[in-house]
Formats: structure tokens, sequence, C-alpha cells
């Protein structure tokens, strides 16, 4: 993932809640699926196992944070574990057909979420984090943004 994608993804988790966080986790996985398709069309195998690793980290974030005092963690456990299994036999088969069946079956979760997201209105998870202003000046080929510091001291107080 290039370091523009990154900074996209990291401005967007500081402002989101915890619905937001879910389709960002979705999305970056996505990301990384799609890094690993680019690198095995280029038959680059180094960069295709890294990109599936990487996206395994998310699938494995995603488990990790599930609660299961709801019903839906239970469903939705075995669904990241067979994504994660099927993103491993794409390593050790240096295949793409488990990437496209973890993206198959991840595909309607991540268009849930979107619109669980979208219906809430809860407050964002972090606090005293910068504001971001597009728009307000223009490089020669792209948008510039300009970032201004909260009124608060960000946690310190003197």
């Amino acid at each position: 993932m290039d370091a523009e994608k990154k900074q996209e993804f990291t401005r967007r988790i500081s402002v989101s809640n915890r619905s937001g966080l879910v389709v960002i986790m979705y999305e970056i996985l996505q990301e990384y699926l799609e890094e690993a398709k680019r690198a095995h069309e280029q038959t680059d195998y180094e960069a295709f196992k890294t990109a599936i690793r990487n996206g395994d980290k998310v699938l494995a974030e995603l488990s990790d944070v599930l609660d299961f005092k709801y019903e839906l963690s239970a469903q939705l456990y075995p669904l990241y574990t067979f994504a994660r299994r099927s993103l491993m036999m794409s390593i050790v088969k240096n295949d793409m057909k488990g990437i496209e069946d973890a993206k198959k079956a991840l595909a309607p979760l991540h268009t849930a979420f979107e619109k669980i997201a979208q219906a809430d209105t809860s407050e964002p998870l972090m606090r005293n984090t910068q504001q971001v202003y597009a728009g307000i000046t223009y490089g020669k080929e792209n948008l510039k943004e300009s970032f201004q510091e909260p009124e608060t001291s960000r946690g310190f107080f003197a």
C-alpha cells in the first residue's frame, strides 16, 4: 500500500466511530487483496505473499475484536476463519482462487457494515484530533490539505 493510501486511511480512522472503523478495516483488506492481485499478475511471489499476509492481519484483528456476547459475533467468526484459510491457500498454491473465495464471502459483510455506518450517529472514537480542511489551497496538480489544531490542548494541560 502506498503512502498516500495509508495517509487517507489514517485520516479517516481519526474521525471515525466504531461502525465506520469496521468499514475502513474492510476497505484496507480490499486494498491489500488488490495489491496481491497486481503482484500475482506481475509474478512477484514475495509481494504477493506480503500483501496476503497483511490482509490476513486485518482479518485477524476483525476476529480478535468480536464480542461473543452478541449472536452476530458467533456468525462472523466462521466467515473470518474461512477467509483467512482461503488466503493462506492462495499463498500455498500461488493462485488467486483463495483470494477470490475470501472476497466473495466478505463482500456482503462490507456492504452491510457500510449501511450500518451510514445510520450510526455516534461520536468519533478519537478526540482532540487535527481538523482537516480540503480545498483551501491548490497545488499545481493536486488539492492541498491544511491541518488546524483544535482549540484544545490534545490532552496536555499546563
